[in-house]
């Protein structure tokens, strides 16, 4: 039988709020902003399982939606909040600038800070003697920039000072994919990441963009399968798979068959922090599918000792639907090396998977932002600092008065995307670890076909624009392909693949 798609719970659209009473803390705050009353406000103060199945509800909600300026310079850096609305001329969109976080009579700070993150930059990609000038920069940027500042562009810039004197901090170059290098400060609790990331979800489409897309696009090529494994290369909380795992199990509601029987198999880098993480998102997972009657196992696979994914380390049963999944942006990442990731694409073709897919980050220049470029330390640090304007624009934007609610995201999501972007970009620099192209220029030259999207998909993704401000766009770059922008500037894109099974040979035709 297949997935009945109708079944799937219906849309709940958001509140917003304009309140402009500050309160004292994230759950006050949350309270006194009334945040989406539909979404279950009173979950995020609970346990991890209650988070989870809260994510689920809202991800998983959306699912049911389709059922009925590229370059950054020094004047967008110390430009005023301003969001001006997207404009069509002649049928073409406008592009619109991407202002950064500042305040009237604070350009020339925002100015003071930009050029001193810069500053920093150069020095720590030159030789051993500038790393000390790198330091006292840094000593300056503190002076500047505070992580609970009044102003977004010193939240902005004190996240990147942060990762700066992280790398300092580094004698040596950190292990690739390592979590163990995360700093410390940027670990948190289970049950407080999954908070900062629902709230997250709720001010930004980026996250259920992503999985919404993706989980689509499994949820068409599965149709009629009684055994479904999926195998993830980055499950990070598990939050993409609650919503998968709702939506299976709504399709079946009131008919005689069970679901499909779904596994999922987590790929982790080896090391006592990723095996954890990823165990606790199974032991959550596997309590919220119970909880609602769907078939479900899970286990973990990892990565050989040179961070490569071994086909055979995955166990596939005769009859089972295979899935690669593979996300990678910067929050979570814990093991996206190039040799790793496509080690992992190439096991999907081993495997004969049914599709492949994946979520990137994306360059402002229309190129996926992992693409090869001879820039060095300083050119890849000015494209994160680009990508986080652009955040902070749409934060800015769309809550400009959520202060503890916003600093939350920001300390236990974005700080720590900072931090790991940044941390990447060196180890190309110092640790020789070449810039991989995007995984989807990849894909298209090692023999997988693209598989177009659905119109369902596309409209879906289109419609859950419109439950935020104007200033997001979705980009139809290829049959298979879809991007999300903020005004000019390309945030994640989402696409979905498949290695084609080997021509049957058959007998020449007589003559």
């Amino acid at each position: 039988m297949e997935l009945v798609m109708e079944r799937m719970p219906e849309l709940k659209i958001p509140a917003s709020s304009s309140t402009t009473t500050t309160p004292t803390t994230v759950e006050h705050e949350i309270r006194q902003y009334d945040w989406s009353p539909d979404i279950g406000w009173g979950h995020v103060l609970g346990n991890a399982d209650d988070h989870l199945r809260c994510l689920a509800a809202c991800t998983a909600a959306s699912i049911g939606v389709a059922n009925i300026a590229a370059a950054v310079n020094v004047q967008d850096w110390a430009s005023l909040a301003r969001s001006p609305a997207s404009t069509m001329s002649g049928g073409t969109l406008v592009e619109e600038p991407i202002c950064a976080i500042s305040a009237a009579g604070d350009d020339s700070k925002g100015l003071r800070l930009f050029h001193l993150l810069m500053a920093a930059a150069d020095a720590l990609s030159m030789d051993q003697k500038n790393r000390e000038l790198a330091r006292v920069i840094l000593v300056r940027l503190r002076e500047l920039a505070s992580p609970t500042g009044a102003l977004g562009i010193e939240r902005l810039a004190s996240h990147f000072t942060d990762a700066i004197q992280s790398l300092l901090d580094s004698s040596t170059c950190p292990r690739r994919g390592d979590i163990d290098q995360i700093p410390h400060q940027h670990r948190h609790p289970t049950d407080v990441s999954l908070t900062a990331f629902q709230l997250l979800q709720h001010m930004s489409p980026c996250v259920s963009f992503c999985y919404l897309t993706a989980n689509q696009a499994i949820l068409e090529a599965i149709s009629g399968e009684r055994r479904v494994h999926i195998v993830d290369y980055n499950i990070s909380e598990g939050v993409q798979w609650a919503s998968l795992i709702q939506a299976i199990s709504s399709g079946f509601t009131g008919f005689a068959h069970p679901p499909p029987l779904l596994k999922i198999t987590a790929v982790t880098n080896g090391s006592r922090r990723s095996s954890a993480v990823a165990h606790e998102a199974g032991r959550r997972l596997s309590a919220f599918a119970a909880s609602i009657g769907q078939p479900f196992s899970f286990r973990l696979c990892r990565l050989d000792c040179g961070r490569k994914f071994q086909p055979t380390s995955v166990k596939v049963v005769k009859g089972e639907a295979v899935v690669f999944n593979c996300v990678l942006h910067q929050a979570h990442l814990q093991h996206g090396s190039a040799v790793s990731v496509m080690s992992f694409l190439e096991g999907a073709a081993a495997i004969e998977a049914r599709v492949v897919t994946v979520v990137e980050e994306e360059g402002g220049d229309g190129s996926s932002a992992a693409g090869e470029k001879e820039v060095g330390f300083a050119g890849r640090f000015m494209d994160e600092v680009k990508r986080y304007i652009a955040v902070w624009d749409y934060l800015e934007a769309g809550f400009p008065m959520q202060g503890m609610v916003r600093q939350m995201v920001e300390r236990v999501i974005l700080g720590p995307g900072i931090a790991g972007a940044v941390r990447r970009a060196y180890e190309r620099h110092v640790c020789g670890d070449r810039a991989r192209d995007g995984c989807a220029e990849w894909l298209a030259t090692s023999g997988f076909d693209r598989v177009a999207l659905s119109f369902f998909n596309l409209s879906q993704a289109r419609l859950l624009l419109g439950l935020f401000q104007s200033g997001f766009h979705i980009d139809e770059d290829a049959p298979n392909k879809l991007t999300l922008r903020w005004k000019s500037r390309r945030l994640l894109s989402a696409s979905v693949w498949v290695f084609p099974p080997p021509k049957s040979s058959s007998p020449s035709s007589a003559f």
